[in-house]
């Protein structure tokens, strides 16, 4: 373990671990509080859908807690069995927020459609790019054309590495927006009372928080691998 792993790396995966915590302890503790209208999240979804003027996404169940996705290529808005069915200030919290992706979708959000296109980088990137930069590292020690090629691999896996930073980055943004689509039309429809709204607050924070402690871990490993590449350079 290097003095870059300590500084930049284990913060972020504390944070992260904290992050997993509190959503959960959150989701459970307003879950099993109930909407004073009886909305269920699939019902909310719905509506909210319906007060947007989106009729060409549909909603489907899909098993797991905390699974909630919206597919922009297939247009579906998948919620779990935690929220689908569920009446609680959670599910319904978790379904706007969800549905504010869709609603992204529909308006053209710059941001969503910047993430959509680094799906495909970020996923090679986050697999293949660590591995070229360690392959890399180990010609450093060769011959001085094999250090020119162990340089020229590194290069290339911390630029595939940086994509998927971009991708985290980028995320950031997109759920913001999308969670305050959520309390915003939710307050506007009229679904929830100030005081529910309030509960809602705190379960999209607990989850907003979790996305910032990604991008964090994603960054701090970028920066370790950089400045451990940069000192290799130099020796």
């Amino acid at each position: 373990m290097d003095l870059y792993y300590l500084i930049f790396v284990i913060p972020a995966v504390i944070l992260s671990l904290y992050a997993q915590i509190k959503v959960k302890s959150t989701f459970s503790k307003y879950s099993k509080v109930a909407s004073e209208k009886n909305l269920t999240g699939a019902q909310a979804a719905s509506f909210l859908l319906k007060a947007n003027s989106i009729t060409d996404v549909t909603i489907e169940k899909i098993a797991g807690n905390l699974t909630d996705h919206y597919s922009p290529n297939e247009k579906v808005l998948r919620l779990s069995e935690s929220v689908y069915g569920k009446n609680s200030i959670a599910a319904v919290g978790v379904a706007a927020h969800e549905t504010g992706h869709a609603i992204q979708h529909a308006t053209k959000y710059g941001p969503l459609g910047l993430r959509s296109s680094l799906v495909p980088i970020a996923n090679i990137g986050s697999r293949l790019g660590p591995v070229l930069v360690m392959a890399g590292f180990g010609l450093f020690a060769g011959s001085q054309s094999n250090s020119a090629l162990g340089q020229m691999i590194v290069n290339v896996g911390l630029l595939l590495f940086a994509g998927s930073v971009a991708f985290y980055l980028v995320t950031l943004p997109v759920e913001f927006n999308a969670s305050n689509r959520a309390m915003k039309i939710l307050k506007d429809a009229n679904a929830l009372s100030d005081e529910e709204l309030q509960y809602v607050k705190k379960v999209l924070s607990a989850a907003a928080m979790t996305y910032v402690a990604s991008a964090l871990t994603a960054v701090g490993n970028f920066l370790r691998i950089f400045l451990i590449s940069r000192n290799r350079r130099k020796s």
